[in-house]
């Protein structure tokens, strides 16, 4: 697997709605190097990449579990638990859920993240 970086951004909730309203209009252009993942606090952003979720993480990839019943085996974690943890980092492309006749294969898919954010509204 190759290292996938993921462009995280952190802005409130108020500038990314006058961000996607400026998209919207024509009156701003992200950059190709702008995040495309934005959260709404550092909290938020910290609550999905806790170091419990990198654990989990790097679990994945060093196990390669082919479902989530074997990564519930391999961590000891309930599976609702894990269901919830993956599915919320797979809204944000960490994490690709396969659905297969076994069960359900998670997949990290970004292994490094860098951060972004500011005081000013850059658009």
């Amino acid at each position: 697997m190759t290292d996938k970086v993921l462009k995280v951004g952190v802005m409130s909730f108020e500038d990314y709605k006058r961000r996607t309203t400026a998209i919207a209009k024509g009156e701003y252009r992200p950059g190709k190097d702008e995040p495309k993942i934005w959260f709404e606090s550092v909290q938020s952003m910290a609550r999905v990449l806790s170091n419990e979720n990198q654990e989990l993480l790097k679990t994945i990839i060093r196990q390669k579990p082919n479902s989530l019943k074997e990564l519930e085996e391999v961590t000891g974690r309930k599976a609702g638990t894990l269901s919830r943890r993956l599915k919320e980092m797979a809204r944000y492309g960490i994490v690709e859920l396969v659905r297969q006749s076994r069960g359900t294969k998670p997949i990290v898919r970004a292994t490094d993240f860098r951060v972004e954010f500011g005081i000013h509204t850059s658009f």
